[in-house]
């Protein structure tokens, strides 16, 4: 098992997998780190699909073209889930209020089931095992990835988490510096000086994407992101989460 340190500050995204099975005692660690998980109100108001069903992965991977989902030992959907409170509420007759009209519903939801994920990625990578969070499954088609994991009203994919034996260790990837994430006592005033540093690092990252083992690119931090934001313009979410029973009005 690893240490606490090596866990957070050695993780990286692996998307290529040894065909062995993850042991039965990590898999029982990440479930009970994902059951563990806080969440708001106590309400839990997320769910997991664990999904070792080969043909299953296989057409997921054919949605999303993210080779990592058919070749990982497991593949787990992070669910937003207001359907089993309402079951409950109904059995129990106690009025279930509109609250699926809010933006916070989603919000909170969303937030718990990352939140989930994250235990989950901790316990993976402690165990020793590689994992790599795929948002796109999200996004690719939610109307067809809804239909094939039987999802109900009240209930959507937040994200996807690939996990199984690593077959390949990954270059750790910069990230943004202490000094523009972490803001004391209020937001960082000195704008100038944020985009310098910010700067340094959209740099930072450019030289890594030249010289990293595996696959290369000019890639540079900013304007990939942006472009990353660009395609999503096109994405109907707010449709898919109405058809989901979320009519978010307020």
């Amino acid at each position: 098992m690893k240490d606490v340190k090596t866990t957070l500050l050695e993780r990286t995204s692996v998307r290529r997998y040894e065909r062995e099975a993850i042991p039965e005692e990590a898999l029982n660690l990440i479930y009970e780190a994902v059951r563990n998980t806080p969440t708001s109100y106590n309400g839990q108001q997320f769910s997991v699909i664990d999904i070792s069903d080969q043909a299953l992965k296989e057409e997921l991977y054919a949605l999303t073209g993210q080779k990592q989902i058919k070749t990982c030992n497991r593949f787990m959907v992070f669910l937003c889930d207001y359907n089993k409170i309402t079951l409950l509420a109904r059995r129990k007759g106690v009025e279930m209020p509109p609250f699926t009209t809010t933006m916070d519903c989603v919000t909170i939801g969303i937030i718990d089931a990352s939140l989930a994920m994250m235990s989950a990625v901790v316990a993976a990578q402690a165990c020793g095992l590689g994992t790599n969070c795929i948002g796109y499954l999200r996004t690719v088609d939610p109307a067809r990835v809804a239909e094939l994991l039987k999802l109900p009203k009240g209930v959507f994919v937040v994200c996807g988490l690939a996990i199984g034996v690593p077959r390949e260790q990954p270059d750790l990837k910069p990230k943004e510096p202490a000094s523009v994430v972490f803001h004391q006592n209020c937001y960082r005033q000195d704008a100038e000086g944020m985009t310098d540093e910010m700067a340094k690092y959209d740099a930072l990252v450019q030289h890594y994407n030249r010289t990293r083992a595996g696959g290369t690119s000019d890639n540079d931090w900013c304007a990939h992101i942006i472009d990353y934001y660009r395609h999503a313009m096109d994405y109907r979410i707010l449709d898919y989460l109405r058809a989901q029973g979320f009519d978010i009005s307020k």
